[in-house]
């Protein structure tokens, strides 16, 4: 059960519930204020998003995972896959726990289209969390080709889907365009 090997795996867990209690411990909700959990949600303008399982962001955290283990095979491929999953998994949660932070939601108001963004819940990041493992074990075992392929359409389908993903999404947190959030807004017109 615990051995050397399986350490890493330990301590990723560990770094996923710890992320949970901390989430807890600042006031996150556990799950949905409206009592329930469902797999999919897929209204990104309404007071759910962000609040179950899976939604529309959830291709953006399995991109995540693709581009941690792109990385840390370029810079650490010496390090197991192991140690290399804890690693990401310690970005991912450090973002998730950043990104709940007071700072940032009141960031995303501010700057996108998101007014009504109030956090995600505990059992959604925490299964963002899942969805980056998810991207870096498919990142392991996929051709790098694949991997590409994936990552960009993800981009594609969200971005004419939902008008947002992972590249809108930091573009929006960092250097705000109107010109972007006048074209995200369209959609919800």
């Amino acid at each position: 059960m615990f051995t050397r090997r399986s350490l890493p795996y330990w301590v990723t867990l560990l770094i996923i519930l710890a992320a949970a209690g901390w989430l807890l411990s600042i006031g996150r909700e556990p799950i949905c204020k409206c009592g329930y959990v469902k797999l999919w949600h897929g209204q990104t303008m309404s007071s759910e998003n962000s609040q179950h399982l899976t939604d529309w962001y959830t291709p953006s955290h399995i991109i995540h995972g693709l581009l941690f283990y792109a990385a840390l095979w370029l810079v650490a491929r010496r390090i197991s896959f192991g140690w290399r999953l804890a690693i990401a998994t310690l970005v991912e949660a450090s973002w998730e726990v950043i990104e709940n932070s007071d700072a940032i939601i009141q960031r995303y108001r501010e700057v996108t289209i998101s007014l009504d963004y109030y956090g995600d819940s505990v059992i959604n990041s925490v299964s963002d969390i899942l969805a980056m493992v998810l991207g870096f074990f498919l990142a392991s075992r996929l051709p790098v080709w694949v991997s590409v392929a994936l990552a960009v359409g993800f981009e594609i389908l969200t971005t004419w889907l939902i008008r947002d993903g992972l590249t809108l999404n930091v573009l929006m947190l960092f250097w705000p365009l109107d010109a972007v959030r006048d074209w995200q807004a369209a959609l919800v017109r």
